[in-house]
């Protein structure tokens, strides 16, 4: 049988960690998995981070690399294979995570997206867009598992 190629798209935030405990939850043949745990950034930082501040700004690539170690960590307690979970930090700015996670996908073939998507009102999907429901759309032929948080 063929290894099962997944991409998991994280952000440094809260849900990050819920996305990868559940996932790694999952009851999954752990020898069939290939992983790639993927972040990438955007061409412009949210109004959120630029209120941080400069040195905040710079220190996003480590905090992002810190997010995917610890995802690594969580995936091999749950059973798979470190020699099976890849790290891809794509430095190459984006306009969008959606931009970036499509961009991947259509560059490697995977079998699953795995996304995080935490609770928005109305006006905030209405404003911000909604990229579990873009992935859904553009990632023909793949199943994309969006995990709620709160």
């Amino acid at each position: 049988m063929r290894q099962q190629s997944i991409l998991v798209a994280l952000k440094d935030s809260k849900t990050a960690r819920s996305v990868v405990q559940y996932f790694a939850g999952l009851p999954f043949q752990a020898d069939r998995l290939d992983i790639t745990l993927l972040h990438v950034f955007r061409q412009q930082p949210t109004s959120g981070e630029e209120t941080m501040g400069e040195d905040f700004l710079r220190k996003d690539a480590l905090r992002a690399r810190n997010v995917l170690e610890d995802a690594r960590k969580i995936l091999v307690e749950g059973g798979i294979d470190p020699e099976n979970i890849h790290i891809l930090l794509d430095k190459n700015p984006y306009p969008t995570a959606t931009d970036g996670i499509i961009d991947h996908f259509s560059r490697n073939v995977y079998d699953m997206v795995v996304i995080g998507r935490r609770k928005k009102s109305k006006s905030e999907e209405f404003v911000l867009g909604d990229v579990s429901i873009k992935l859904v759309r553009a990632l023909e032929g793949a199943a994309v598992l969006v995990v709620k948080t709160i």
